[in-house]
């Protein structure tokens, strides 16, 4: 089995589209042929999302912003999010750290390891396994 061929992709959009009940998250390649992927969240995590994609904060702290001060505080760094395949049509993806025990990496949701992600100080690839990607 050939090992994965991951592209780096860049958030487009979070769509709130009536009558959907889901939110629905748009990524692109960032590279030709700009292949993408769309699939639905949950309404908190597409509030999350946007929030973040708009540089905004909340008056409390988020879930995802309280897990980007942890992170932060424990001395770790997010190295990248990787969408690694689908299960059941569940997008599965993980949160690659490097912290000061060392290299771990995390199962996530996808929706989870974005929000984190868009709140790192240093910018933080998003990578998707390209069977994934649409043509």
């Amino acid at each position: 089995m050939a090992d994965p061929v991951f592209k780096l992709v860049d958030i487009v959009h979070v769509v709130f589209s009536l009558p959907s009940p889901s939110p629905i998250v748009h990524l692109r390649e960032s590279e030709p042929p700009f292949r993408g992927i769309d699939f639905p969240i949950g309404l908190p995590e597409a509030q999350s999302i946007a929030l973040a994609l708009d540089h905004e904060t909340a008056v409390r702290p988020s879930t995802h912003e309280l897990l980007s001060a942890v992170i932060v505080a424990t001395g770790s760094d997010v190295v990248a999010v990787r969408f690694t395949g689908e299960r059941d049509g569940t997008i599965i993806a993980e949160l690659d750290l490097m912290t000061p025990n060392g290299h771990q990496v995390l199962d996530c949701r996808p929706t989870d390891g974005i929000a984190v992600a868009l709140r790192q100080a240093v910018p933080v690839p998003i990578l998707c396994d390209e069977t994934l990607l649409d043509d």
